[in-house]
């Protein structure tokens, strides 16, 4: 018998101590935006930590001014692909628990499913990559590859101290690819493969008029009313094409190709299911584009929050004097979040009234990823997904950013493979998190498989 099949035949076997290791990994209530639950996170990167350890690898808990880092990496192997194996062990806070059906962090199972938080995003998703490497060695009494874990408690708050160590000491990350499971398939037993993500520009716009608060009916129309004009100039930002409305913004974009253009036509999208999912019964965005080409490989801009006056309940006449918003630019390949800030204030300036001031934040940004579809460590993830789900893998991109993922791939120079298991109705951040017990399960077999393919990449170079 093959050494794969043993290991699958294995992972089949203890799929029940499976669930138990992740229902133990979800109790944690490791939710790194809120400091009253530092100890906890500690104790998630513990968890893995141990886990780890006791799969033959040699760990190191690293510390910077945060929520640890937990560094994991198998003895070198001579001749053999170095993976990279990224996750986080943090999690969104919880919140409005009346939602909950169940317990957050008291994993519940039901109709085929694991709830609680961090299920799908990502304490699950990760899980199956830790049991596939621990799996290997225990059957094997080897690795068929290199392995390196760099597992992080800060994902959901800004990936701070990940950051620093690429900065200070990403040699040590040195790898061949890198292999993330944080995200969805492409629908129920429809796999896939994403090879791109979008970038982000995010900020911050605030506008000022008057030094306080002023009776809207004294002086309105006398003075420029800061919320007035926050309006005007996020308005002015779009045009009724719906595409940005920022001179130079386009310069960089990076149109399409025919052969994308088809290879998205040809995905098994039900548009007006998608429609009704969300709650809503027209399409809007860029003319000429699909939705698919609109969510995934053009530019947009969107805004996440607005607030000005009053807020309270009832009536108050109020002229505010301050008004603000939080605006995001996806961003596509060549365009850079530093020039599109630049345009962006520059166009700002053009719309704001006289009367006001603006201040523009930056809050965060990252570039656009996008790994070449020719790449073996593709053709090797399309080979494990075919092996293990009952559908072949669609090839994708995502209209999210994860913006460590442009970090890795700028300072590592490696092949990025993002391999989700999750679906999208799973409600990551949202109340009811869910992860399919059958997609856990056949994520570990796939990660198992797609081991044993990057094996082969260094077997046909010889």
């Amino acid at each position: 018998m093959r050494d794969i099949d043993r290991v699958i035949a294995y992972l089949q076997s203890e799929q029940q101590a499976a669930v138990d290791r992740l229902c133990q990994f979800l109790r944690i209530p490791s939710v790194s935006a809120d400091s009253k639950y530092a100890s906890d996170v500690r104790r998630a990167a513990e968890w893995v930590g141990s886990f780890l350890r006791d799969a033959g690898l040699k760990t190191e808990t690293i510390e910077n001014h945060g929520h640890p880092l937990i560094l994991a990496e198998t003895p070198h192997q001579d001749g053999l692909p170095i993976v990279l194996i990224y996750g986080h062990y943090d999690v969104q806070p919880a919140e409005n628990i009346h939602l909950w059906t169940s317990s957050p962090f008291e994993p519940t199972i039901r109709n085929g499913a694991i709830y609680a938080r961090g299920a799908s995003d990502d304490k699950g998703q990760l899980l199956t990559h830790m049991l596939s490497v621990q799996a290997w060695k225990q059957v094997t009494g080897s690795w068929p590859v290199n392995f390196k874990f760099i597992v992080e408690g800060e994902e959901e708050t800004g990936s701070h101290v990940l950051q620093r160590f690429l900065e200070q000491a990403g040699d040590r990350l040195a790898c061949d690819c890198v292999v993330i499971s944080d995200g969805s398939q492409f629908g129920p037993d429809q796999p896939a493969i994403t090879y791109g993500l979008r970038g982000i520009a995010y900020f911050e716009l605030r506008v000022f008029g008057p030094s306080h608060d002023l009776h809207s009916g004294a002086f309105g129309g006398t003075v420029t009313n800061p919320a007035n004009a926050l309006a005007q100039m996020l308005a002015g930002l779009v045009d009724d094409q719906g595409r940005v409305n920022i001179p130079g913004f386009y310069d960089d974009v990076e149109p399409p190709t025919p052969e994308e253009r088809e290879r998205l036509r040809q995905l098994p999208f039900d548009e007006k299911a998608f429609w009704q999912s969300l709650g809503v019964d027209s399409a809007v965005g860029e003319v000429g584009y699909s939705v698919l080409e609109r969510r995934w490989i053009r530019p947009t801009y969107d805004v996440c929050g607005i607030w000005g006056g009053y807020q309270g309940e009832g009536a108050k006449t109020v002229i505010p004097a301050e008004a603000g918003a939080k605006i995001s630019f996806r961003l596509v390949p060549r365009q850079q979040p530093g020039r599109v800030r630049e345009l962006l204030e520059r166009r700002l300036k053009e719309l704001c009234p006289p009367g006001v001031r603006f201040q523009l934040i930056d809050l965060h940004g990252s570039p656009a990823v996008v790994t070449p579809l020719d790449s073996p460590f593709i053709k090797a993830a399309e080979k494990a997904l075919r092996a293990v789900f009952p559908n072949p893998p669609v090839f994708t991109r995502e209209g999210g950013s994860i913006p460590i993922v442009s970090k890795f791939q700028e300072r590592l120079r490696a092949d990025v493979l993002l391999l989700g298991w999750g679906q999208y109705d799973d409600n990551a951040h949202g109340p009811d998190e869910k992860f399919l017990l059958a997609d856990f399960h056949r994520g570990t077999l796939a990660s198992a498989y797609l081991w044993e393919e990057i094996r082969e990449i260094a077997n046909t170079r010889k």
